[in-house]
């Protein structure tokens, strides 16, 4: 898949935003006043600004509200549907903090709860895709929620907890990997299935179906070689996972803290444009490319 940089933003500042809404909704860190004004700006920078660059990839921006209306069939709807929720809730949440010193849990945990939905409704967008073997395994749901956790975890200043969670979004990034590049083959999906031609015969390539790209070539096929993709991954472990724990370990201070950070975010972007990168959508079967 064409790993598009607004998707690849989306994907990566939405979660972490809505990770660290799930604990300012859980009370973690109990914080009022202005403390919590900086935490909840933070916090709706990421998410809000997330689910906007996530419009610069539609063809019509202007008819994303449309996302709303199909809630019963669509998990990008879902998606719509309870990102907003959780916005609103906590946003009354957020000024009970702020404005009033009061922290009203039932309202903090509604938030918190439609925050995380809205990372799973987010991830079931590409693991619901038959089309995409790669992405169509529960691994995926579970790779997008523990790296929102994790990364809420280390921007709400939990170290403990942070440390226990990058351990472990980075082994489920690990395993997704591993998994993941036997979906393909395991699928049974083959340019003789992809033609139905395989009843007459071996099915091979003789020539492309035409001479030019097209939409389907653009968006649907990117080919990675081997190399760069295990190089990519090793980047990405390091940066989003080893160096970040490595760094929570040492007598805390506030300029290792934010390193930490940076580089976790640094090796998120990294997985998750090898997350579309790497992915084999059948249709490039059809055109010889797998």
């Amino acid at each position: 898949m064409h790993p598009a940089p607004s998707v690849i933003f989306f994907s990566v500042f939405s979660g972490l935003g809505f990770g660290l809404l799930v604990w300012l909704g859980l009370g973690i860190p109990a914080v009022t006043g202005g403390s919590a004004f900086a935490f909840f700006t933070i916090a709706y920078l990421l998410a809000v600004g997330g689910l906007i660059s996530s419009t610069f990839h539609l063809g019509h921006p202007e008819r994303a509200f449309k996302a709303f209306t199909q809630w019963r069939s669509s998990w990008l709807s879902r998606e719509a549907v309870c990102a907003v929720i959780a916005l609103v809730c906590m946003a009354i949440y957020g000024a009970g903090l702020v404005f009033l010193g009061e922290r009203w849990g039932l309202i903090g945990f509604v938030g918190a709860a439609f925050s995380l939905g809205t990372v799973f409704t987010t991830s079931m967008i590409y693991a619901q895709l038959k089309t995409v073997p790669r992405w169509n395994m529960p691994l995926t749901p579970l790779n997008f929620l523990s790296l929102s956790v994790a990364g809420g975890a280390l921007l709400a200043g939990q170290v403990t907890s942070a440390l226990l969670l990058i351990l472990i979004a980075g082994a489920i990034q690990a395993v997704t990997w591993l998994l993941g590049d036997k979906r393909l083959s395991e699928s049974g999906t083959d340019m003789a299935s992809a033609t139905q031609l395989g009843n007459i015969g071996t099915v091979r390539a003789f020539e492309p179906p035409h001479t030019g790209t097209n939409y389907l070539l653009r968006e649907f096929v990117h080919v990675i070689g081997r190399k760069h993709s295990q190089k990519l991954r090793v980047i990405a472990l390091v940066l989003m996972s080893i160096l970040p724990v490595v760094l929570l370990l040492l007598p805390f201070n506030h300029i290792i803290a934010v390193v930490a950070v940076l580089a976790h975010v640094a090796g998120v972007i990294v997985a998750r444009w090898l997350f579309f990168a790497e992915a084999e959508h059948v249709v490039g079967l059809y055109y010889g490319k797998r």
